[in-house]
């Protein structure tokens, strides 16, 4: 072929290459987002290691044609048990070990583009894999940063990172640069900070992976304009340019397949059949977090006091020290209250209209699922960028109330209760909130609106590169 009519080619159906990182949080958006792009007509190679090639099944079954896995071992690390990769496997303190191995994907990444007769025009890449910015300028080609997360943690991570030496020493920080000047403890940045060692050579690698995310040519965000509008133009300032493409909630526009058949499904939905228009509270911590024996009766006693009616979704403990809810607790609750320890289907519960609220940790995947069923959340942020979620629900955007804080924190059981009865008998204020948001996110990812154009305006910038 020659070189016009290669050109031609990537032009009309650009290649590019995506490279999730292997966290739930962080994949399954990534894989939201391809099958967009592959609708849209983009061939696409997408990077994994073995072990998460699972995760491609439901794409690679809709793009037989336009969507190529492209699997590399998965890198050893002294602190990676061998056959792990996935930071499930880990906890959230594994995610700084898993972005230090995969950095070492950067030679085998190169020498695979070297020798493609058609190499991809552009990198769209996880924000934990900032190494790939200097992949893609050594490639001369352009790198989008893939945020699993919304603007406001964005706006917050390269100041933090940048300062980081000041900030660690301080009680309290005001971003007085940001929109709102929002507040913040240094103990509720997000935990990669947290764990920052200055000499030691993963934590500066990442640091450095973090800091090239801005840099990068472009920047995607699973949020969407009605959620995040002042942080989303304060980036588009930040960055000295427009490319920065808000297309959330990315839930709503992917291809995750069939969910887990699970019989608790029939089960749950019978039951909130049941339950009065908005008046149960759904708790649920996401799919790592493991609550210890002390924090589970704290939260029983709790909602058992608040008088609400709740579903409650709890991971049964892998190990010592993890606790299943209290002896006689569910038979005691049997009218109030409903207890899965099985996969639950978090988002046809959150739609139902029975549901009102969400306790939830606040991890972004788990926000905008609350957010798009309509519901105000119940905020217990614990780690990694949950409390700088919270803040945005509670104080900027006012959908949600803080009942605790901590990963280990053990919350006092008679108030963990008045927060909650007063929360979903009181909130009405918070609830039309919470209805409106709503309305916006699902508004976004319609035809010719915001998180669509933004789609659209992607594929045509990057039809444009090689044009």
């Amino acid at each position: 072929m020659s070189a016009a009519a290669t050109a031609t080619a990537t032009a009309t159906h650009p290649h590019i290459l995506v490279f999730p990182y292997p966290a739930q949080g962080h994949m399954l958006p990534l894989l939201d987002l391809t099958h967009q792009l592959a609708l849209r007509g983009l061939t696409i190679t997408i990077l994994v290691t073995p072990k998460n090639l699972p995760f491609l099944s439901p794409l690679l079954s809709s793009h037989p044609s336009s969507i190529t896995p492209l699997v590399f071992p998965f890198p050893s690390h002294p602190l990676i048990p061998q056959g792990v990769e996935h930071v499930k496997d880990l906890g959230n303190s594994g995610n700084l070990p898993v972005m230090a191995a995969l950095g070492k994907l950067h030679d085998p990444l190169l020498n695979w583009f070297n020798s493609q007769s058609n190499p991809p025009v552009a990198i769209i890449s996880d924000f934990f894999l900032g190494w790939t910015q200097r992949l893609a300028t050594q490639l001369q080609i352009p790198r989008l940063t893939f945020f699993a997360s919304g603007a406001f943690v964005v706006s917050l991570s390269d100041y933090m990172w940048s300062n980081i030496e000041k900030l660690k020493s301080l009680s309290e920080i005001k971003l007085s640069h940001l929109p709102g000047s929002p507040v913040f403890k240094p103990e509720n940045f997000p935990s990669l900070f947290k764990h920052y060692k200055q000499s030691d050579p993963d934590c500066e690698f990442v640091k450095d992976g973090i800091l090239a995310n801005t840099k990068s040519w472009g920047c995607v965000l699973n949020s969407f304009d009605g959620l995040e509008t002042e942080y989303i133009q304060w980036l588009k300032t930040y960055v000295g340019h427009n490319r920065v493409y808000s297309v959330g909630p990315v839930s709503l526009i992917g291809n995750r397949g069939d969910s887990d058949p699970s019989s608790g499904s029939d089960r749950v939905m019978t039951w909130l059949d049941q339950c009065p228009d908005g008046s149960v509270v759904y708790v649920c911590f996401g799919s790592q977090k493991l609550l210890s024996k002390e924090q589970v009766e704290a939260l029983a006693k709790g909602l058992e006091k608040s008088g609400t009616r709740f579903v409650w979704v709890v991971k049964p403990g892998t190990n010592n020290g993890f606790g299943d809810v209290p002896d006689g607790f569910e038979e005691r609750v049997s009218g109030q209250g409903l207890v899965i320890k099985e996969w639950a289907p978090q988002v046809l519960i959150l739609n139902h209209k029975a549901v009102g609220g969400f306790l939830s940790h606040c991890g972004w995947n788990s926000v905008l699922e609350g957010i798009v069923g309509g519901v105000m959340i119940l905020a217990w942020p614990m780690e990694a960028d949950q409390f700088v979620n919270a803040k945005l629900l509670v104080d900027e955007i006012g959908v949600g109330v803080r009942v605790c804080e901590g990963a280990d924190t053990v919350p006092n059981s008679d108030e963990l209760g008045r927060a909650v009865a007063e929360a979903m008998t009181e909130g009405g204020g918070m609830k039309t909130k919470a209805k409106d948001l709503k309305q916006k996110a699902l508004a976004a990812v319609s035809h010719g609106e915001s998180s669509m154009k933004d789609l659209d305006r992607i594929v045509e910038e990057l039809g444009q590169l090689r044009g």
